[in-house]
């Protein structure tokens, strides 16, 4: 290398991949909508209007599910309005919460503290 040669490497970085659910049927079941809210990821302009985890929103089988409560409470703790609503394919792509947590709770984006 020759004095005052400039090096650069490149680096090629793939584009992120959500995780996704498997499953594809929870029509019917139970989520909790709220006020939109937007991404905490830096740079991302998705706004979610329910739950969500990786941009897919959590889903539950029964209403009364202890986690959907406990979530609904944090979403109300912090002011964004939520509501136990039954689940519509039309509302955007889902998991289940359960699948979720199996999967070791992936996430697009953390707010920072």
């Amino acid at each position: 290398m020759e004095r005052g040669q400039v090096l650069f490497e490149e680096t090629v970085v793939e584009e992120e991949e959500l995780w996704h659910d498997d499953e594809d049927n929870y029509e019917g079941w139970h989520c909790v909508r709220t006020d939109p809210f937007p991404c905490p990821a830096a740079g991302c302009t998705f706004v979610a209007e329910f739950m969500t985890a990786a941009h897919l929103i959590l889903v539950w089988q029964e209403r009364d599910d202890p986690n959907l409560l406990k979530h609904a409470a944090r979403a109300r703790d912090v002011g964004r309005n939520p509501r136990v609503v039954a689940y519509r394919s039309e509302y955007g792509p889902s998991a289940s919460y359960y699948a979720w947590i199996a999967a070791g709770r992936p996430v697009h984006g953390i707010r920072a503290s």
